[in-house]
């Protein structure tokens, strides 16, 4: 059932955490799983259907862009009435927003069927004897645009809520299913057209699941379908702007490889392209964390209680400590992890840029918090401006570092744009936030702190010496952040959560 109660206190350290895990549990599960099954998925389909079957898969996940950033501003237009106590507002956001978005999908299937035959014909390079079964499978993913268009805003309803466990209980065996049930139709089917089929079918059945969830868990929702013509402005302008955020940061992470076809050759281009592909899958961490966030940042600025700084500042130390351990392990042993998993030539090659990126990614997710704040407290206009300028700025540097320091130069053009983007974003965050100020600069400290911590791992050649060297640098870290960084009723927050955690513990080993 709806409760606004819940949104007048900034949530604990617990509930962010707890929030956070389910988040990360809906998520990483279902990476595991495709892990598991795109090899044998690859295997059944062969290697001409398997690349037409992921090219395809790209143009259905960049569908979802229709959705024009409204399923973000339905989370912020929800939470802030929530918070103000206007549920008798909700359905209107609710229905409103519903019908831009089928209008958005409804747009694109009709820009997007008459394309269909140019990108499995000319743009691609699908085999002629696969190019119809191709076309027939686009057609059929076209007509599942609203359903991909409309799900965000189901989901935005339930995370304004706070319904994060729904949504991953949800979540999890739905996104399970659009990697088992392609690979399972594959044992029988030949054609490209059933995997995909299936797969729709998975989204589709989410879709429904999600729209009845916000029906059950929000009853004001079925009152009535009301639509008003006030909100198009402001939710368009909201979702307008955070759309343009995401196109950008999309380009931002993927200029490097572009300019690096010029520059360099195809070999080169494909050792950074690998490395980057997999540590921006490292942005799952952060992204999971603000998604908390994110409604909690909407409430607390509509209440203007006070209560946004703290919640600012908390979210911004608790995602150092959390990120700093994972992301030391990977830039320590980078070269034996490459190893491990290509081999030896390729990490000698990587392994350089690898830490660049590795230690770019860590100062990036910090930035995911004010990026986060701006977007809740209605801003979104600003993270655009600042995507939109960092785009020449970022071409300028990989030019000219790509150019003088090769593959390296690429990790130190991503490294000096995370930085960049970091400081613009957590500096006009502030002013939001003001009384976040010695917080987050102990917070700037404590990531210059990381940064040495980890280029201090360089100067020491041995495996052995950087294994031990390891638990000694973390357990420096973490003691900093409990005796420097963190507040009193956070240290009291997380004692409580690991006592809690123990006693659990112990509980079911009884």
């Amino acid at each position: 059932m709806s409760d606004a109660a819940g949104l007048h206190e900034p949530p604990s350290t617990g509930k962010l955490l707890r929030f956070t895990g389910w988040n990360l549990f809906g998520l990483c599960v279902p990476m595991a799983v495709a892990f598991f099954t795109l090899p044998p998925l690859r295997g059944r389909m062969g290697p001409d259907i398997y690349g037409a079957f992921m090219f395809l898969l790209t143009v259905i996940n960049y569908l979802s862009i229709l959705d024009m950033g409204l399923g973000r501003a339905v989370t912020q237009f929800m939470a802030t009435r929530l918070a103000n106590r206007k549920l008798e507002e909700l359905p209107a956001v609710f229905w409103t927003a519903l019908a831009l978005m089928l209008g958005f999908a409804l747009l694109g299937m009709a820009l997007f069927f008459p394309i269909v035959p140019f990108l499995v014909g000319t743009w691609s390079k699908i085999p002629p004897s696969l190019q119809q079964d191709a076309a027939a499978t686009l057609f059929a993913a076209g007509l599942g645009t609203p359903f991909l268009v409309i799900t965000p805003s189901l989901v935005g309803v339930l995370e304004a809520h706070q319904k994060f466990k729904l949504i991953n209980l949800i979540r999890l065996p739905l996104q399970i299913c659009v990697f088992i049930c392609p690979l399972v139709v594959a044992m029988f089917s030949h054609t490209l057209l059933a995997p995909v089929v299936a797969l729709l079918v998975s989204k589709v059945l989410e879709c429904f699941i999600y729209f009845g969830a916000c029906l059950w868990e929000v009853p004001v929702l079925r009152g009535g379908v009301v639509f008003q013509r006030k909100l198009i402005g402001p939710l368009f302008a909201m979702g307008g702007w955070m759309s343009v955020s995401g196109i950008a940061m999309l380009v931002l992470n993927q200029i490097n490889s572009v300019l690096m076809f010029r520059l360099l050759d195809v070999a080169m281009v494909g050792f950074y392209a690998t490395i980057a592909e997999m540590i921006i899958r490292l942005l799952i961490f952060p992204r999971a964390w603000v998604s908390v966030l994110f409604p909690s940042f909407s409430a607390q600025h509509a209440l203007a209680s006070g209560g946004l700084s703290a919640l600012y500042a908390k979210g911004v130390k608790s995602l150092l400590v959390i990120s700093f351990p994972v992301v030391l392990a990977l830039f320590a042993f980078s070269w034996e992890g490459l190893m491990i998993w290509q081999d030896a030539e390729f990490a000698t090659m990587s392994a350089g840029v690898m830490r660049w990126l590795t230690a770019g990614i860590f100062v990036y997710s910090v930035s995911f918090v004010p990026l986060s704040l701006l977007q809740g407290v209605g801003r979104p206009d600003i993270c655009a401006k600042v995507h939109l300028v960092l785009i020449p700025v970022s071409i300028a540097l990989a030019w000219e570092l790509v150019r003088l320091f090769g593959l390296e130069g690429a990790g130190m053009a991503w490294f000096l744009r995370c930085v960049l983007e970091t400081v613009a974003m957590t500096l006009l965050a502030q002013r939001f936030a003001p009384g976040s100020g010695q917080a987050i600069l102990r917070s700037a400290v404590t990531v210059l702190v990381a940064l040495l911590l980890m280029g201090s791992m360089t100067l020491v050649p041995s495996f052995l010496s950087r294994l031990l060297l390891y638990p000694v640098l973390v357990a420096f870290f973490l003691a900093m952040n409990w005796f420097w960084l963190m507040a009193a009723d956070e240290r009291q927050a997380l004692q409580a959560l690991g006592a809690r955690a123990l006693g659990a513990g112990r509980g079911r080993a009884g």
